[in-house]
């Protein structure tokens, strides 16, 4: 099994539901709306794996806003807040190398995210009106 089908296999198992596959270009998009997630991007890209999930937009600098945002990547366990390289969205995103991924660490990364986002929320839901 090659790394795609590996990941794409991690998805399924955690029935999160595949709303676009390109394996070509290595790229996955899931659901998963029992843990809050949705249209996640899985990029397969060896050696590694490239998980990205766009939470808002925003349209003024915040220093209050990126302040908390750092914050709170020092209690994220997987992954953290980015922002893009245009500076008007902020994504969370996770990086892991393929060469040894398991199912365990697959997860992980998954329930991560999904715990973030509810705890989270209604500051991204704040956030996401400036």
């Amino acid at each position: 099994m090659n790394h795609f089908e590996t990941i794409e296999d991690f998805a399924r198992r955690l029935n999160c539901r595949i709303l676009y596959k390109n394996e070509q270009h290595g790229i996955l998009k899931i659901d998963n709306p029992s843990d809050g997630i949705h249209n996640l991007i899985l990029g397969v890209a060896p050696p590694i794996l490239i998980m990205e999930q766009f939470l808002f937009s925003f349209r003024e600098d915040s220093m209050d806003m990126f302040k908390r945002l750092l914050q709170k990547n020092r209690d994220t366990i997987h992954g953290a807040f980015v922002i893009n390289e245009e500076g008007d969205r902020v994504l969370f995103r996770y990086t892991m190398q393929l060469q040894n991924i398991d199912f365990n660490e697959f997860e992980s990364a998954l329930n991560s995210l999904g715990l973030l986002l509810s705890e989270f929320s209604q500051q991204i839901i704040d956030f996401s009106k400036l």
